[in-house]
């Protein structure tokens, strides 16, 4: 694959108070973002996760997968995730993020949503592998997505669009004080990939 190309920084915080959530569009070199999909579809080991709730098994409405350093387990939503190593593509990208962010990741979160009607409910991203005022990066390939934020205590809402090739980050208390969603769309939409970064303490 070619040089990334990073996108013009913005400053501007896209949250009004209690956390910081940036959002960088064109984050990679654009011709290439349609390759970069169709190697993650092709080579992430996707599965479908579930849950129990309400005495029934409820599958997840996505597609995911958990890769990261050895050890670096996950816990969330009952689930206990155990990394696969990090593969080529996904330790190119990181290389990327983790120089826009200024921060060091270790494991990554993909989901892969398969049309509008796969989505994630609301939730924020404290568990306590994640430590204090962790640092989230998200980056998007595919089709747009509504992300929408809704503060924990006053329940003030944002709405941010993710487009194809945009990398989101959340910092500072934003997920002590902030949930956030994917929600449903009755929109006919193709699939888009997602990868979160983190890092497991």
């Amino acid at each position: 694959m070619g040089l990334f190309n990073f996108s013009k920084d913005s400053t501007r915080n896209l949250i009004p108070f209690d956390g910081e959530v940036f959002l960088y569009e064109n984050f990679l070199n654009e011709k290439e973002s349609l390759e970069w999909y169709q190697l993650l579809e092709k080579n992430i080991a996707w599965k479908q996760e579930g849950m129990k709730m309400y005495g029934k098994y409820l599958d997840f409405p996505r597609l995911t997968a958990w890769y990261g350093e050895e050890g670096k387990e996950y816990k969330y939503s009952g689930l206990v995730n155990t990394p696969l190593p990090f593969t080529k593509e996904l330790l190119e990208i990181k290389g990327a993020v983790e120089e826009k962010a200024q921060a060091s990741f270790n494991a990554v979160l993909l989901n892969l949503y398969r049309d509008g009607k796969d989505s994630m409910g609301w939730h924020s991203d404290d568990e306590k592998e994640l430590g204090i005022n962790p640092i989230i990066a998200s980056l998007s390939f595919g089709a747009t997505r509504n992300f929408q934020l809704r503060h924990k205590f006053n329940k003030e809402k944002r709405s941010i669009l993710l487009p194809n090739n945009s990398l989101l980050l959340m910092q500072g208390g934003t997920q002590h004080f902030w949930q956030h969603q994917i929600p449903k769309t009755s929109k006919q939409l193709m699939p888009r990939i997602n990868i979160t970064f983190r890092r497991i303490v």
